[in-house]
């Protein structure tokens, strides 16, 4: 990591790669392109600290239910970056940043991020909020990773409903965070609960109440399509004066813009069962009738806000999309447009920044290409010839050369070579397999070989008392 520049009490860094590093990167992405999780093993063998292998097995290793790996992984991500980290870089001032539109820099967002979503789902809200904090605070204007969509849930899951409400005053002049549907509704259940603290002085919990009440109306006015959802979600039936008015009627979630409907979606398939109290449920069904009462009479304030809804929510910018892809939540993920789902997405960099800062690039690749392959305890590797499409090599994994002869499960012509995983740990000789025929380009990655270099200052297996500071 070095430090680029420092004005106005911010410090501006940025990972960098080494030459090692950065061959250690291509050929992770070499690996990504076969969708081959082993690949990504073997690359590992030699590079045992490179971060994006590590993020990307961590996901494989979630998608099989072995979390604890999976968390073992990022743990193991967290930790190299850390000891690359500049002397000058603090997790804890909130004065340094990090330009995620340079790709040396998102492994650490991800990371982060991956690590908080751990946290939270083995019930740890208050450790995964502080997590959400220090990703927003690497870059708040921006917010690539949109943490202001996750902060209002994490904040009323620890119970640290004055954080929520602070963040919201201080914040909603010049963020207007009033239009985001999560915050338009958290922040009053935040003063709602706050309401409840018996250990409060009466007037406190009266004025938290009023206040309270006063914001879930005006988010209700706003968002009238949250509401029906938001009930079916708790299990509970509204009764026919709601469900049948045209303002909180089905209509309402329909005609609302698909930019809000996903927001909606994301909002109510996190934090919907904050809403299943009993005594939450009398509150907000007081403010329903309010609402309606004030629909009913024509308050301006309706118009104002249909006519908000339309201008406000076409389209929303790609960091809420990113933000959707990272969260998992299918009902969002769902409600995605289709020039979003139908690109590719990688895990280890989901939807890049159009604006990306390249420091490298990646070398063309010519000539013929091999694949490696796991094979119980050895390396296959294969030289391919007339391979449509990388996918194909998932069918070669199966069986070493010794054995392709009396079982044949593929019909491509190929030549496999054993060569051994331990050979690979130690950097010893390694077989390569030459085609005797195919001399154009073919389509592939390369090789992930035994002669790959290994990660710049090779890292210990186990960490050490004081984290070593340097490049990646």
């Amino acid at each position: 990591m070095r430090l680029l520049e420092s004005k106005k009490g911010l410090s501006f860094f940025a990972f960098e790669h080494s030459e090692e590093y950065q061959q250690a990167q291509h050929k992770f992405l070499v690996a990504v392109e076969s969708m081959e999780p082993n690949n990504i093993v073997v690359l590992l063998q030699t590079s045992p600290y490179h971060v994006d292998s590590l993020l990307q097995l961590s996901d494989a290793c979630r998608f099989q239910e072995d979390q604890e790996m999976a968390r073992d992984l990022v743990e193991r991500a967290l930790y190299s970056m850390e000891c690359a980290f500049h002397p000058l870089f603090s997790l804890t001032s909130g004065a340094c940043r990090l330009d995620y539109r340079r790709p040396e820099n998102r492994s650490f967002y991800l990371a982060l991020y991956k690590q908080m979503s751990f946290l939270e789902k083995r019930g740890c809200p208050r450790t995964a909020l502080e997590y959400c904090k220090l990703i927003l605070s690497l870059e708040p204007d921006e917010d690539p990773l949109c943490m202001l969509l996750l902060i209002d849930h994490l904040a009323l899951r620890a119970r640290n409903y004055e954080y929520l409400i602070r963040l919201f005053q201080e914040w909603e002049a010049h963020r207007n965070l009033s239009q985001l549907p999560n915050f338009a509704f958290s922040v009053p259940l935040a003063y709602f609960l706050l309401s409840q603290h018996t250990d409060l002085p009466e007037h406190e919990r009266s004025s938290a109440r009023e206040k309270a009440s006063l914001l879930i109306q005006q988010a209700l006015t706003m968002f009238p399509g949250v509401l029906l959802p938001l009930l079916e979600s708790c299990s509970v039936r509204p009764d026919t004066t709601v469900s049948s008015h045209r303002f909180f009627g089905p209509n309402a979630e329909i005609s609302q813009p698909p930019a809000l409907s996903q927001l909606v979606s994301l909002y109510l398939g996190r934090s919907h069962f904050l809403w299943k109290e009993p005594a939450t449920m009398s509150w907000l069904e007081e403010n329903v009738h309010e609402v309606l009462q004030a629909v009913d009479a024509g308050d301006p304030a309706v118009e104002a806000c249909e006519n908000r809804r339309k201008v406000l929510y076409q389209r929303a910018p790609r960091n809420i999309h990113r933000h959707v892809i990272l969260s998992e939540i299918k009902e969002a993920v769902a409600a995605l447009p289709p020039d979003v789902t139908t690109q590719s997405v990688m895990g280890f960099d989901p939807l890049p920044p159009s604006d990306t800062i390249y420091s490298y690039v990646r070398p063309e690749r010519k000539g013929e290409e091999e694949w490696s392959v796991i094979w119980g305890s050895q390396l296959c590797v294969c030289r391919p010839r007339s391979f449509p499409s990388p996918s194909n090599v998932r069918g070669l994994v199966c069986q070493p050369l010794w054995q392709a002869k009396s079982h044949q499960p593929w019909k491509h012509n190929c030549t496999l070579l054993p060569v051994t995983v331990a050979k690979l740990c130690h950097g010893g000789g390694e077989a390569r397999g030459r085609s005797g025929r195919g001399s154009e380009p073919q389509p592939g990655p390369e090789q992930a070989d035994a002669g790959c270099t290994r990660h710049d200052g090779q890292l210990p297996p186990q960490r050490p008392g004081g984290a070593a500071r340097g490049r990646r």
